[in-house]
This record gives structure tokens, C-alpha cells and sequence, in this order.
């Protein structure tokens, strides 16, 4: 166990959750106004369970979103005065979010103890340091954890490969793709990265054949589901190698789940939204929907943790889609016509090619006859990785189904 939380009992967590919530809330609320504004009319000191939290209005990032438009950075949600030391980051939409003080913000350490990482372990780090907090979110708990942090950050694969053999990394943390990708390229070595026995991955679907063949490499894989905003949600557990299903929601997180796109809680066991409530004095998150899917376990942990277990990431509720550790929002594409404003409509479709995420841009033309006055594909190619930041390619079709989605998810997270 990592401390004595993991094994609270229910009732005991949940007075631990709520004990001054109320008082808490409403001081959070003096301090940032944007809160404030989006809880108005609410008494906040009365909000000392789950059901009187149930009566707060849901956060959207959409919403965020505009409130940091309007007032930036941070829309007025954050407790400037608290920063002063600390990192801000710039996540797809754009969205910013601070750093919290402290050791461990985002409350990784737990995650990577669960996956058997240990104080003195070399750690190689291959998610991103650049604009958003992923790299960050790990790299802070490894270090909280006593580990010893490489920031690989993304990309340069073969300098990748040369550090961990030279580091003799025996953990990667990054997305569940890339860790093949960096073993190809030492077997294309013919030089093994033998020293790697451990990985906590996240960003991405670990598909149940992808875990297998790592573990035919003697890598044990584990994976946590993390969020820039928040940090580490949740996070897989195992006992003697055996990873047991589902994921424990990390300790002082308050998750609901809800019917997508309202507030209301679903059915127990019933697959709906993430709901997460994170009440910091910097940063507080109430009712904040994550956009993702996932549904209730009912049974306590065989591993013996006590904390509230969903059935793991089972897509979104919203179109949009994480690829290769990023999130692809319709609104990236909005500008689309404006670059090409021939196109009349457009539909980016992810499918999942040889353990590789993979993107298609099918666009329909205003004047489907246009000949040498239609678009390139390869422009159109180029202008989506511009506006997502990741290569796909392109087609122009003669039609699309006339169903509202403009990212369609065609991966199947049962299978490999």
C-alpha cells in the first residue's frame, strides 16, 4: 500500500472528503471569482455531502474555455497570488492550467507505486514537456516517489533508445504506443533494451494485446487515466503480476458519474460521463465533466484498496478523441473552410492500423465537379496537422452521412 488511505473504509473516505467542505468551497469562491460567478445563487457552505454537491451546476470545458477567453489566463478560476513559483501550461483548445504548489500535484506517485515503481528507480520519461503538463504530471510524482527522472520528452527515437541503454531505465512512463515504437527501434539495433522490466502508460488505450506482447518482452505494463486539468484519476492495481480490473479513483477526488451532457447521476453500474471534483484553494474544480466515459465497479479491489474502482477510459462523450496522447477537438477544425473554402463539409475518422493511431480527413466539395479547382489532399493533409498538431491523411468524397459528427472514434477499446 502506498499509506494508510488506501485503505479507508467507504464511510471514512467519504467524511474525509467532505470534512469543512462547505467552508472550503465558499473561501475557494472569495478568492476566485470565475467560480463565484459560475455558482451564484448557490449556498455554498451547505455543501457538506454528495447530494448537496449534486446540486452545483456541471463545469464544461467549453465553458472554461469561453471564461478564459474573456478573462485570461485563467477565466478567473485560479488564485493568482498562489502562484508565484510555479509553472502555467497551454493544453489543446486552448486551455491553460496552472501548476499546483506542493510536492506531487497532480497526484501521480500513487499510480507509479501501484505499478511497483520504487524509491531509487531509474524512470524514463517519454511523455511531452513542451506547452501542456504531461510530462510534468509524471516527472513530479516520480521524483515525490524517490525515483530518478530522464525528461525523454516526445520524439527523437533513436536518441531515445541510446539514453535508456546508457541510463539502464528500468521504468518508462509515456504513451502505451511509443513504448513499442522505442523497442522496434533498439531490436532494428539488434540491441535490446533489456533493463526495461516496468511502464505506468497513459494518453492513450492500452489495448489488452498491446499488455500482452509487452509482457512477452518482460515489460509489466500498467496504466493510469490522467487528465491536464486534473492529473491522475485513476490508475490500475495488481497483485503477485496480475493486474486486477477496472481503476481506483486517486484520494481526494470526489467522481461521479453522470448521464452524458446533464448532471444527472446514472444508474449503478451504468456507463456515463466522468464527473470530478478536486476542491484546491489554487485551482478548485467543482463538478468539472472530463468528457469521458466510464461506469461504476461495485466490488472492492482484490489488491485490498478501498477506493471507489471504474471500469477504465471506454471512450468519450463528447466527439472528442485522444490520438497518440492528444486530443483532436471539432473546434481544431472549424477553420477548415477558411483555408480551403471550396469544402463544403468535412469528418476526421481515427481507426486504429498496426498498433498506430491513425487519422483520415474526408472532406465534400461545394461544387463536387470542380476539377482542377478542387483541393489538394496533400494541402488538406497539411492544414490538419497544422490545426491538431498530428499527421493524418486526406480524401475528398462525394458524400458523408448527415449525422452531426465531425470526429468519429472507429477504434475498438475491447480488443487489440
Amino acid at each position: 500500500m502506498f499509506d494508510e488511505l488506501d485503505t479507508l473504509t467507504p464511510d471514512e473516505r467519504e467524511t474525509r472528503l467532505f470534512q469543512g467542505f462547505g467552508a472550503r468551497l465558499d473561501e475557494a469562491a472569495r478568492t476566485c471569482a470565475g467560480l463565484a460567478r459560475h455558482l451564484e445563487g448557490h449556498s455554498l457552505l451547505a455543501v457538506n455531502d454528495r447530494t448537496a454537491l449534486q446540486q452545483l451546476p456541471i463545469l464544461r470545458k467549453q465553458t472554461l474555455m469561453q471564461a478564459q477567453q474573456q478573462t485570461p489566463p485563467f477565466g478567473d478560476f485560479v488564485n493568482l497570488a498562489a502562484l508565484e513559483g510555479q509553472r502555467v501550461f497551454m493544453s489543446p483548445g486552448p486551455v491553460w492550467e496552472p501548476q499546483l504548489p506542493g510536492s506531487d500535484p497532480w497526484q501521480a506517485a500513487r499510480a507509479l507505486h501501484a505499478a511497483g515503481i520504487r524509491r531509487g528507480d531509474r524512470i524514463h520519461n517519454a511523455f511531452s514537456y513542451h506547452l501542456t503538463p504531461g510530462g510534468f504530471i509524471l516527472d513530479e510524482g516520480a521524483r515525490a516517489l524517490g525515483g530518478i527522472v530522464f525528461p525523454a520528452g516526445v520524439g527523437g527515437t533513436q536518441a531515445q533508445v541510446q539514453a535508456i541503454r546508457q541510463f539502464a531505465a528500468q521504468v518508462y512512463v509515456g504513451t502505451p504506443d511509443y513504448l513499442q515504437t522505442l523497442l522496434d527501434q533498439a531490436a532494428s539495433d539488434t540491441q535490446p533494451l533489456s533493463s526495461l522490466h516496468r511502464a505506468l502508460v497513459s494518453g492513450g488505450a492500452l489495448f489488452p494485446a498491446m499488455r500482452e506482447r509487452y509482457a512477452e518482452q518482460g515489460i509489466h505494463v500498467q496504466q493510469c487515466y490522467a487528465t491536464a486539468d486534473l492529473g491522475v484519476i485513476a490508475y490500475e492495481t495488481a497483485t503477485d503480476g496480475q493486474v486486477h480490473p477496472g481503476m481506483l479513483v486517486n484520494e481526494n477526488l470526489i467522481v461521479e458519474i453522470v448521464v452524458p451532457g446533464t448532471s444527472t447521476p446514472v444508474a449503478a453500474g451504468e456507463v456515463g460521463e466522468v464527473v470530478v471534483t478536486r476542491l484546491s484553494p489554487v485551482y478548485p474544480l467543482l463538478r468539472f465533466a472530463t468528457g469521458d466515459l466510464s461506469a461504476q465497479l461495485p466490488e472492492t479491489s482484490p489488491c485490498g484498496r478501498t477506493q471507489m474502482r471504474l471500469r477504465g477510459w471506454m471512450g468519450r462523450a463528447d466527439q472528442r478523441a485522444k490520438v497518440r496522447g492528444m486530443f483532436v477537438d471539432p473546434l481544431q477544425l472549424q477553420t477548415l473552410p477558411e483555408v480551403h473554402p471550396e469544402v463544403a463539409r468535412w469528418r476526421l475518422t481515427v481507426t486504429r492500423e498496426q498498433d498506430r493511431d491513425v487519422m483520415s480527413l474526408a472532406v465534400t466539395l461545394k461544387e463536387p465537379d470542380a476539377g482542377e479547382g478542387a483541393p489538394d489532399t496533400q494541402a488538406l493533409a497539411e492544414t490538419l496537422k497544422r490545426l491538431t498538431n498530428l499527421s493524418g491523411d486526406a480524401c475528398i468524397v462525394q458524400s458523408l452521412p448527415d449525422d452531426g459528427l465531425v470526429v468519429e472514434d472507429k477504434r475498438d477499446y475491447e480488443q487489440g
